[in-house]
């Protein structure tokens, strides 16, 4: 009526549609429902191109990745006349208004779509009612990593997209170019990582209570860079066992030198376990670089341990040797203790004949300028001046045998290690 008309006229809340609007028929339809509705399932072709990479985390078994995601289906209420053929482009203002595919990320943890300086999404509609609908989002998602080769290992990580609302019955999710659906930027680098591929493959996903929905999976594979970690973990681990041993080639006697360098090396290597596994998520399994670093540690150790072992032997040898010349009696300081004590070498060969309490180095000398010597004491004093010039021949003759067998056990089992760790994990 004449009224009603009126009445709308005055109403300022009203929106006079667009001129767009009114040539797709926006207002006509109820796009709350899906095209076909009641029909077969709507087929709904995908393609991804996927423009970076942004940062993969090992702590947070996440990814985050930046894409531009394009959906492709046929909604016939939305045709119109065009005597060119020529297709309409709109910007995201009209997505509110139709219907467009519900499409999600399966184990997203966040994602957005890019806003700057507008919201970078494109809707294009062709006079017989197909429609390009493209948006640029940022997503970050659950990758499920294996850590059991680290930092050895190939990471396959995969984004998975479905439907949320529409279930197979309504909607056909696949890709729209089949294997060729998935493209990716040449210049795609990680510091961490060589991407080896990407793939793209469907699939189908049951929910007890809603049913069977099409999934679409973005795979690709992820080779981590070795060199990195051989600077930072292993070459110092390297280093750390060769250091042990050269325990193995300083004097048995010289008790602060070696004890020194082995707890020095054990709390090097315990530092470096120390930070691996500060950047690594607490798993549950062993990984290839804790197998080489505790073996390392155990290297290190043994070292440590066999000179325990060398000291005893030679404090039993020593104080057996003084019993057999009727030096033992009572209480006594043989010659390994009074070389901790005064810190001069003894030559248990030269010096049987020393008293059972030896006087220091330095008095020693100044005693033997003010008194006659004996003939035994001549002969002792010249062997000990001529060890000033013998000391790497003193040395390797009074080293113990098991310092001797030392030298070629630890490097050779460590090599043999080494053969078969990377001979394993590479």
């Amino acid at each position: 009526s004449k009224r009603e008309i009126k009445m709308r006229k005055l109403d300022s809340t009203k929106i006079r549609p667009l001129k767009s609007e009114q040539l797709l028929h926006i207002e006509e339809h109820d796009f709350a429902l899906r095209p076909g509705f009641g029909g077969s399932p709507i087929p709904v072709g995908i393609d991804v191109q996927v423009e970076s990479i942004d940062s993969i985390s090992e702590v947070d078994m996440d990814f985050t990745m930046t894409l531009y995601l394009r959906h492709y289906w046929k909604d016939e209420r939305l045709s119109f006349r065009s005597n060119k053929n020529k297709s309409m482009t709109f910007d995201g203002r009209l997505i509110k208004k139709i219907w467009v595919p519900d499409v999600f990320f399966v184990h997203s943890k966040r994602s957005f779509i890019h806003d700057t300086t507008v919201e970078n999404i494109m809707l294009r509609v062709y006079p017989d009612g197909n429609v390009l609908f493209s948006l640029r989002i940022t997503v970050s998602a659950m990758c499920f990593m294996d850590f059991s080769r680290f930092p050895l290992d190939t990471q396959n990580c995969s984004l998975e997209l479905e439907s949320y609302a529409y279930n197979e019955d309504d909607l056909m999710l696949y890709w729209k170019h089949g294997n060729k659906s998935l493209s990716t930027d040449e210049h795609i680098s990680l510091s961490q990582f060589f991407i080896e591929e990407f793939s793209a493959s469907s699939g189908l996903a049951f929910y007890s209570s809603t049913g069977w929905y099409n999934r679409l999976f973005i795979n690709f594979a992820l080779r981590r860079h070795i060199f990195f970690f051989v600077l930072q973990s292993y070459f110092p681990a390297m280093l750390m066992v060769m250091l042990s041993w050269v325990s193995f080639w300083i004097d048995r006697r010289a008790v602060p030198a070696r004890v020194s360098l082995g707890i020095t090396t054990v709390l090097t290597m315990s530092t470096i376990m120390t930070g691996v596994s500060a950047s690594m998520p607490q798993v549950s399994y062993i990984k290839a670089v804790d197998v080489y670093l505790w073996i390392s540690f155990l290297f290190v150790f043994l070292s440590v341990i066999e000179y325990a072992a060398v000291n005893y032997l030679t404090t039993v040898e020593e104080r057996k040797q003084l019993k057999k010349r009727g030096k033992a009696s009572g209480m006594y300081i043989d010659a390994v203790q009074a070389m901790a004590f005064d810190g001069c070498f003894h030559d248990t060969d030269v010096d049987m004949e020393l008293p059972a309490f030896p006087e220091p180095c330095e008095d020693s000398d100044t005693r033997t300028s003010d008194t006659n010597l004996s003939n035994t004491d001549t002969a002792r004093l010249k062997r000990k001046r001529s060890l000033k010039g013998n000391v790497g021949r003193i040395i390797l003759q009074n080293n113990h045998a098991i310092d001797t067998y030392s030298r070629i056990i630890f490097p050779s089992v460590y090599i043999v290690f080494n053969f078969f760790y990377w001979g394993l994990y590479i």
